[in-house]
């Protein structure tokens, strides 16, 4: 029986050590292909004039640390959530307050409206995603209509919906992302494969996006397919957690930001990563990013308090805004692309322009 056990060793380490080179091989391919820098091709690219961004809009009335917000398609109006336990529907242009939800758990970690408008979703430590529809009836008891539509085993990261209201795709600290339909809760797929909580994800742009990028505390991001269930592609470049993906406008490449103090950008079609947003002054992890409409502009937050906006092209820092007095914790550029919006843990959202 003991050589039995030997045996299996000896089978691990070998099937180990082949892992090992085959990983080796990988990247020695993936090198071959790397003939230019993203920066060397944008050098005869024109450089971006000033430009002036500054707080347009202070959304108050969280008790506690902002931790998750999203767009409304309508370009105006905004969801976000808190530590306080509760989700509130912001007016972003007359900063008025239209819905709020007082959440079972407190830390909601992750919220998202509908393509419709008509509903949001959130969740947190209460490991679920929870679905409300909005009316304009203002007497209407928001909490009786809740929907609980996701479990997971551990604490919600993040939710989005897909292209319709019916389905949801979420991520969990309990290392997977799974895709549900909202109308019966039932689980349309799941997504194994990251060693560790997943922390963030992004559904790509297009309307037959099949694909999604998630990233965690793994270093990892992945990308899947949501009819297969599998991980198509893999980057593991970051040296601590990914709590940041976004995809790039076309769909091509992604942009993640990381605790290492970097943001990154990975094209999918040469299967590696392209370009590092860093300085030497910047040692704190980013804690969210969001491409411009055009893709030029990658605006991340900080865990300084600070916003940085990078040069997709040159690499290069174009611009840092100030104003928050806590970390950045969740930034998205609205959908028409005039604004963006941040929450951080001021307790306070910022709408800039």
């Amino acid at each position: 029986m003991a050589t039995d056990g030997l045996h299996e060793n000896q089978t691990l380490a070998s099937l180990k050590s082949e892992a090992e080179s085959l990983k080796g091989k990988l990247e020695e391919e993936r090198a071959k292909l790397h003939d230019v820098e993203l920066h060397q091709v944008a050098e005869r690219v024109e450089a971006l004039g000033q430009f002036v961004m500054k707080t347009r809009r202070t959304l108050k009335g969280h008790g506690n640390k902002v931790l998750c917000m999203d767009w409304c398609k309508d370009k105006r109006r905004i969801v976000s959530s808190s530590q306080d336990g509760k989700v509130i529907v912001w007016d972003s242009f007359t900063t008025n307050k239209e819905h709020a939800v007082t959440m079972p758990c407190t830390w909601v970690m992750a919220c998202a409206y509908a393509p419709s408008g008509c509903a949001i979703a959130c969740g947190g430590l209460d490991n679920k995603c929870s679905v409300y529809p909005l009316t304009f009836d203002k007497n209407e008891n928001m909490a009786a209509k809740k929907k609980s539509v996701a479990m997971h085993t551990n604490y919600l990261s993040a939710c989005s919906f897909t292209n319709s209201d019916m389905q949801i795709l979420t991520a969990s600290g309990d290392g997977t992302c799974a895709l549900w339909d909202v109308e019966s809760g039932q689980l349309l797929q799941s997504f194994h494969g990251h060693g560790a909580d997943v922390l963030c994800l992004d559904l790509a742009p297009s309307e037959t996006g099949n694909t999604f990028v998630s990233g965690g505390c793994d270093k990892k991001a992945m990308v899947w397919d949501m009819r297969s269930g599998q991980c198509v592609q893999a980057f593991e470049t970051h040296e601590s957690d990914i709590n940041s993906v976004r995809y790039y406008p076309s769909g091509d490449a992604f942009a993640s930001g990381s605790d290492d103090a970097t943001c990154r950008l990975y094209d999918l079609r040469a299967d590696r990563e392209v370009a590092i947003y860093s300085k030497e002054s910047i040692i704190f992890g980013a804690s969210s990013v969001d491409f411009s409409l055009s893709g030029r502009l990658l605006f991340a937050g900080y865990n300084d308090y600070t916003i940085n906006v990078w040069d997709v092209l040159k690499g290069s820092r174009v611009s840092i805004l100030f104003g928050h007095e806590n970390r950045v914790s969740t930034l998205r550029v609205s959908p028409d692309g005039t604004a963006f919006c941040s929450g951080s843990w001021d307790h306070t959202l910022r709408v800039w322009a």
